[in-house]
């Protein structure tokens, strides 16, 4: 989250997610709505009204069936604080929800408002979404009270242009039969990497059981590469990929694979069966640790195991990517007042209660995952420690969201795929990634 990661819009969090009695509701009476999924039908730039004062906007959002329903309560509360405002959701398919909405923007019919992630500045980078400074202060909006330090990490050259909506770091799932069973202490912040690879040695059992689950993900070993000092982008706005930093905790990363054989190799996964990884290796059984989002929490209802999670260790500092998404307006809304508006209500305290209630995802709004409902929700079944989620907060570092964002990514895939399948020099494979971005990566020198 979107670093308030998946991502980008086509990776983002809609695997597995189970649909409480909450949710179901909501998604039975969705039924009768007419919601507009079509990219061509009601563009957000009509921002019309009916004449007798109500405001007609559009909503852009990717997800499933939980997030339609979420998002639909949420709204339905919002039309019924604020009458003058009626918003159309349109739900589209993660795969396609960057092509469809650039298609929409690109013909004059872009939504009021949209659901932005890490690609962020691909949007403000061209003047496809509005600065929201000046909707923030004549709102009396303060960013850092209601979001902490994601409150503006959707900017791009000083200016906000997303407000967070979901936004939860990454964290450590365990599966605490098998940690009792080794007797291994279970993980806790105070974790170092010295700590977690020697408990991931004394779970795993070759050929049987791994100690974890892997670091292959960018969202995952990027965080490492910061807790090491390093970063993927400077200050400056320069490549650092090949920095020392960043090699040694790329190297560490892999190695956890192919030297300590602590976690899966991929053709180990691919024994498993078809689509395995860490999320569900893990409610198999086979991996004792794993780190990933808020999402994995849906996919455990019914494990067959004492679970719990705990935030992410650390290395020299401290440093964790978040996963999350932001709510911006199009340049193309007819009423961008309006919908800052029903923004400001959508993040605020009592309409980011759902998002909890229905277990859609972590909410942005630091009120929200410091209450009672958050951390002990009434559909967790086992007592949950929901904590680590504020525990991690102080600590998530800013994640590059250049406008580059897609480039930058197909640049580590394309220098690391074989890196990750079979092992080998991290220095190497780094200093190809470096070369590619500093060809794709606009800087201000």
């Amino acid at each position: 989250m979107s670093a308030v990661t998946s991502r980008t819009s086509s990776t983002s969090r809609t695997r597995g997610r189970r649909t409480r009695a909450r949710a179901g509701a909501a998604v039975a009476a969705l039924s009768v709505l007419a919601l507009t999924a079509a990219c061509g039908s009601g563009g957000g730039g009509e921002g019309s009204s009916d004449g007798g004062g109500t405001t007609e906007l559009t909503m852009a959002v990717w997800g499933g069936d939980t997030d339609k329903a979420a998002y639909q309560a949420r709204i339905d509360m919002l039309e019924e604080e604020h009458p003058d405002i009626q918003v159309t959701l349109q739900l589209i398919p993660s795969d396609q929800y960057a092509q469809k909405v650039q298609t929409m923007i690109a013909g004059g019919d872009g939504p009021d408002i949209m659901q932005v992630a890490e690609n962020v500045n691909v949007y403000s980078s061209k003047s496809q979404i509005l600065p929201l400074d000046g909707y923030v202060a004549e709102a009396g909006l303060d960013l850092e009270e209601r979001f902490g330090p994601v409150g503006t990490l959707y900017s791009y050259e000083d200016s906000v242009y997303a407000i967070p909506d979901r936004s939860g770091a990454m964290i450590t799932y365990y599966n605490k039969d098998l940690f009792d069973a080794a007797g291994v202490a279970y993980p806790t912040a105070d974790w170092t990497w010295e700590d977690a690879r020697d408990a991931m040695q004394k779970l795993t059992v070759p050929g049987q059981q791994w100690g974890y689950g892997g670091a292959g993900w960018w969202a995952q070993w990027w965080s490492l590469a910061y807790q090491n000092g390093g970063a993927i982008i400077d200050e400056s706005g320069a490549p650092t990929a090949d920095s020392p930093e960043v090699v040694e905790a790329l190297q560490w990363a892999n190695d956890l694979t192919f030297k300590d054989h602590v976690s899966p190799t991929p053709a180990e996964y691919a024994d498993m069966g078809p689509d395995m990884g860490g999320d569900p290796a893990f409610v198999a059984g086979k991996v004792a640790m794993n780190t990933t989002g808020f999402w994995a929490i849906g996919g455990l209802e019914d494990a067959g195991f004492n679970w719990d999670i705990a935030p992410f260790w650390g290395g020299k500092e401290k440093a964790v990517t978040a996963f999350g998404s932001g709510l911006a307006i199009s340049r193309d809304s007819d009423a961008p007042d309006k919908a800052f508006e029903a923004i400001d209500f959508l993040t605020d305290a009592k309409a980011q209660e759902v998002i909890i209630d229905m277990a859609q995802d972590v909410p942005a709004n630091l009120e929200v995952q410091n209450s009672d409902a958050f951390l002990n929700p009434e559909w967790a079944t086992t007592p949950i420690n929901m904590a680590a989620f504020g525990e991690s907060a102080d600590h998530i570092y800013r994640a590059p969201f250049i406008p580059e964002w897609n480039e930058m990514q197909q640049a580590f895939t394309d220098n690391l795929e074989t890196f990750w399948n079979t092992g080998g020099d991290a220095k190497s494979a780094l200093t190809a990634v470096q070369s590619q971005l500093e060809s794709v990566v606009r800087t201000d020198g």
